[in-house]
């Protein structure tokens, strides 16, 4: 089973760390209806949030992030409600900017996949974006269309389970698309300043990605040689991801740091049976700078081995489910990456779920 195709759609806006968390902090200001507690809240948010020295710049579907007119906010309006819109309002914006993207990755003429794999934690809409391009190319007869939503930032794994067995179904099925939708933008709420709520306001973004699994592929693709999904016993209380009535919150614990790191060295064992293969590199979803760091000390990583991991982190921030897939494409797309490398994937989410991989590079040469 290949990973071949990578095509990235970037939002139409991107923005500054920096502007991103002054936004922030009028957005509390705002919301709090106190100017005095505008210096409380810059401390702790740039104290806890992720720095513009380990994220450059975040995009994002929403002009709100661009101005602090709250009159003129599609979601977050706030003089009106201290969370902003509701959920419903921001469905409406995911269902249209989802259409926009569906559009996009199949204009009229392209050849349509034999199954369709919709990844998204950020909205949920039906008949889907997937749903609405087969129908309207008129691909009924020939696609068959599976949602795998609301796993969060592991999600791509499963979902390349899920292709793996479309593609050994039968053997008249040639390609699996797998399209990334995450628009993370959508779900903030400038009232709630617990610490995990900035954390998460000054980290994630928006992104959007698709690439096919394949039998056979010219290179550079990625060949899949294990998969492996686990969830941490006694954990499900660190982590969260759940629809409230203003939009999807999530929750961190404190221990979600130490429980990865009791659990993941015994995991990478049952990935990677026979060890990892020498001078590997590591794709690490980067849900904070803190796992990074904390996976790189603890396996003993070089920064060779781990630079597509904060690269990724600094030009995107976390886009969910979507990330692992930039940081696969730029390895595909190094020219200094060889072929045969091999690639250790790994992801976090609520479970508390780790899930990973073991690829290898081919680009033919």
């Amino acid at each position: 089973m290949l990973l071949s195709a990578f095509q990235l759609i970037r939002p139409p806006f991107e923005t500054a760390q920096e502007k991103t968390l002054d936004w922030l902090v009028e957005a509390h200001v705002q919301a709090e209806g106190k100017e005095e507690f505008r210096q409380t809240i810059k401390e702790k948010l740039w104290h806890v949030g992720c720095k513009p020295d380990w994220i450059e710049k975040r995009g994002h579907v929403l002009a709100d992030f661009l101005h602090c007119n709250w009159e003129k906010m599609d979601i977050y309006r706030l003089h009106e409600t201290r969370s902003g819109k509701d959920l419903s309002a921001r469905s409406r914006v995911f269902e249209i900017e989802v259409d926009k993207v569906f559009e996009q990755y199949y204009p009229e003429g392209v050849e349509p996949p034999d199954d369709f794999i919709h990844v998204s934690c950020t909205g949920y809409v039906s008949p889907s974006g997937a749903q609405k391009i087969v129908s309207k190319r008129n691909w009924g007869h020939l696609s068959t269309i599976t949602h795998a939503y609301h796993m969060g930032c592991y999600a791509s794994i499963p979902a390349i389970r899920m292709g793996m067995g479309f593609l050994s179904s039968a053997k008249e099925k040639k390609r699996v698309d797998i399209v990334h939708t995450e628009l993370c933008s959508l779900h903030a709420n400038p009232s709630l300043h617990q610490t995990d709520q900035l954390i998460t306001q000054s980290l994630f973004a928006d992104g959007f990605m698709k690439y096919s699994m394949v039998r056979e592929s010219a290179p550079p693709y990625l060949q899949i040689l294990a998969i492996r999904e686990e969830i941490i016993p006694n954990s499900i209380q660190a982590m969260s991801w759940n629809v409230v009535e203003w939009g999807f919150q999530m929750s961190l614990a404190k221990e979600v740091a130490v429980l990865i790191r009791r659990y993941l060295p015994a995991y990478l064992e049952r990935l990677c049976k026979g060890g990892i293969p020498k001078n590997s590199l590591f794709a690490v979803h980067p849900g904070g700078p803190k796992i990074l760091v904390q996976v790189q000390e603890l396996l003993g990583l070089s920064d060779r081995q781990m630079r597509f991991s904060f690269q990724v982190l600094k030009e995107y921030g976390n886009m969910s489910s979507a990330t692992l897939p930039h940081i696969w494409q730029k390895i595909l797309q190094d020219p200094d990456v060889p072929t045969q490398t091999s690639i250790v994937s790994l992801a976090f989410g609520p479970g508390l779920n780790i899930s990973g991989s073991l690829m290898e590079k081919r680009c033919g040469s």
